[in-house]
């Protein structure tokens, strides 16, 4: 019995040890996250200000050419001069339409004579009818290539149509310049124009949205508030009033055109050319319009068929199922109608494999790999 209690401890020993061992292979190992890629969507508070970059150009501008040919004489402005409007920017040598204007002259004078002694003769009938039609023909002819030559003698002046600034000179003086050839090109830039490139999502509020109707008056307010700031002063912002929005889409970025215009800054310089920031505040647009746009993978079935998205909880990383109401299609997007107000970060890519309360984890851009041809969603 002695040495059969020794035996017995050194077998339940063994037993025990065996028995925790089962037990440490048995711990089923703490559950890993899954890891998608994030879609925050647009039409929050934040998102209702949007900044797009900007290009200034001159409200009003003219490329400024000569009707007629010839050698230039005068040439007083250079590049950058301010000029008023109707004054003298560049003349011709008049010497060529002065001896034309003198010979249409003359022609004038002998045929109006003609004609005034033809109408006296035609009364008595001392001349045909005929001979008087042609006499008048000659007269009219030639009162026309006066008047002809009279103005291509005005057209060796070139006059500024508005008061503005030389952008740009092409020619020298006394150089031989053709008719409708650049001369110079002239700005106004006492208005100044902001052309910006808008997306499509972006577009559809600008144009449904520019400027309504304000009390009984019948004025318009811009709904779309846009200000404009500028490099090295960016603590100024500067009104824009909207001017015109393209209709058709670039045809290699698919964005529209739009231009803004606003008078020119006072206390700095701001040249066509130059580059600026326009900040459109769709904040008004944002209140009457709650239509969102998602990635179409985004939006999953339910075990009813209907529309749902997975919303991240950034605090717990966690997903919670989101029913929502859907729109149409733009190529990969999808319209949310109702079910999501702006701000939020949902699942974009993964979400075919989440479950309610599922722990996530944000995938890194470089792991963001394209899905296969026989992934879900």
């Amino acid at each position: 019995m002695t040495g059969l209690w020794p035996r017995i401890l050194s077998i339940s020993l063994a037993l025990l040890a065996l028995v925790a061992c089962g037990d440490g292979r048995q711990a089923a190992p703490e559950p890993a996250s899954r890891p998608v890629k994030v879609f925050v969507v647009e039409g929050s508070e934040v998102d209702a200000v949007r900044s797009f970059p900007g290009k200034v150009d001159a409200s009003q501008r003219a490329e400024l050419a000569f009707r007629v040919g010839g050698q230039l004489q005068e040439l007083p402005v250079k590049e950058g001069d301010l000029v008023k409007k109707g004054q003298v920017l560049a003349r011709l040598d008049p010497t060529d339409y002065k001896l034309i204007l003198e010979d249409r002259q003359a022609r004038f004078d002998n045929t109006e004579r003609n004609f005034k002694r033809a109408r006296d003769l035609v009364a008595d009938g001392n001349i045909s009818r005929l001979d008087f039609d042609r006499m008048e023909a000659e007269y009219r002819s030639a009162s026309a290539a006066l008047s002809q030559a009279r103005k291509d003698l005005e057209y060796t002046v070139l006059i500024a149509p508005f008061a503005g600034r030389v952008a740009q000179r092409d020619v020298e003086n006394f150089e031989e310049v053709m008719a409708k050839q650049t001369v110079m090109w002239l700005q106004n830039i006492d208005q100044l124009d902001i052309v910006i490139n808008l997306p499509e999502s972006v577009v559809r509020s600008v144009r449904g949205g520019v400027s309504r109707e304000v009390g009984d008056g019948g004025h318009t307010d811009p709904a779309v508030r846009a200000t404009a700031q500028f490099e090295g002063r960016g603590d100024q912002t500067f009104p824009l009033r909207p001017k015109e929005i393209a209709t058709k889409a670039d045809p290699q970025t698919q964005t529209f055109r739009a231009t803004f215009t606003m008078a020119a800054p006072t206390k700095f310089t701001v040249l066509p050319g130059m580059t600026a920031t326009v900040l459109l505040d769709l904040s008004e647009l944002v209140t009457y319009e709650s239509v969102k746009w998602v990635p179409a993978r985004a939006v999953q079935a339910d075990s009813g068929l209907n529309p749902r998205v997975w919303l991240l909880d950034p605090e717990t990383m966690t997903v919670s199922s989101r029913p929502v109401s859907i729109g149409r299609m733009s190529g990969s997007m999808i319209e949310i109608t109702d079910g999501l107000a702006g701000g939020e970060e949902i699942v974009a890519v993964g979400a075919p494999y989440l479950a309610q309360g599922m722990r996530v984890t944000r995938m890194a851009d470089t792991e963001q790999a394209v899905p296969r041809a026989g992934d879900p969603g």
